[in-house]
């Protein structure tokens, strides 16, 4: 990629990692990623890590368009959100300060709820890359992760949205608390997901119970930490689905992510009568990034 020049480059800025592509138009020429996420930059360390995330495809004037933590309070210049409900595309980008000669870096805003109070940031950017691909589509998208988004989406808007901490709840059970002891990090059992998948659906107020009732098993009848893992995934995602109940029930969903976790959401869905269609996050943040670049060419 040294000595070509892309016509733009897209950034997607987490708290952990940075993701960047080379952009001839729509199509990626060349990708690169880093370690270098928000949580370990200070606001004038980010340039410094973009240019060298980006060597060699910024040898001369570059516009860089990025969505993210970057845009955060405590990143790089904090991007105001947009309040709901606001057109499902992004819309009032931010300009970062820039010493390069050349170098134009506009940041994406994230979404803001005021009641209940609820915030996103990079998820705004798959949702308007969901509907690049899908224009016209009406229903509730569904973003797994660490704080996992429950999104409704109607007539090209973001109507409302909540925000679900299960993925960093299971990780902290299962390496913070007596449960580390029987969880493992291999292994599965889908059985046992669906046990726990509808003991959390169906009893929630019994979700601290059921989930010390795991490190009774294990010493008294040897459950094993495949068994484990599943059942404790399924407890938390089935008290999720529970509370997320609005957003999916009689909707059509879709659920953006990758891998297994994409998977999970997928089949306890599909257990409650709800099946969704599941597409790729990286593609679907690219595609993103991608219609925000179109349309500000055509505005400027």
């Amino acid at each position: 990629m040294t000595g070509t020049r892309p016509d733009w480059i897209a950034v997607d800025w987490g708290t952990s990692n940075v993701r960047a592509w080379a952009m001839d138009g729509d199509r990626p020429l060349a990708e690169a990623s880093s370690d270098k996420g928000m949580g370990k930059l200070a606001p004038e360390d980010f340039e410094p890590a973009l240019l060298d995330l980006t060597r060699g495809w910024t040898d001369g004037p570059a516009k860089v368009i990025a969505c993210g933590m970057v845009g955060a309070r405590q990143g790089w210049v904090e991007a105001p959100y947009a309040m709901t409900p606001c057109p499902a595309r992004p819309e009032g980008l931010t300009r970062a300060p820039t010493t390069t000669p050349g170098l134009d870096v506009r940041i994406i805003p994230g979404v803001a709820q005021s009641d209940p109070a609820d915030v996103m940031r990079g998820e705004e950017t798959q949702i308007a890359g969901f509907l690049a691909r899908n224009p016209g589509w009406d229903g509730v998208i569904c973003l797994p992760g660490t704080h996992t988004k429950w999104v409704h989406v109607s007539a090209a808007e973001i109507v409302s949205f909540q925000t679900f901490m299960t993925g960093e709840v299971f990780a902290t059970l299962t390496t913070q608390t007596v449960l580390r002891h029987t969880v493992g990090t291999e292994g599965w059992d889908d059985a046992a997901f669906d046990v726990g998948l509808d003991q959390g659906m169906f009893r929630p107020e019994r979700m601290a119970a059921r989930l010390f009732s795991l490190r009774a098993e294990h010493l008294l009848h040897g459950l094993g930490p495949g068994a484990a893992r599943a059942r404790a995934s399924g407890l938390l995602l089935g008290m999720e689905l529970a509370g997320a109940r609005p957003y999916w029930l009689g909707r059509e969903v879709a659920v953006i992510g990758a891998g297994k976790v994409a998977g999970l959401y997928a089949r306890a869905l599909a257990a409650q009568g709800t099946p969704c269609r599941v597409e790729d996050g990286a593609g679907i943040t690219l595609a993103g990034l991608s219609a925000v670049y179109d349309r500000m060419k055509e505005t400027t």
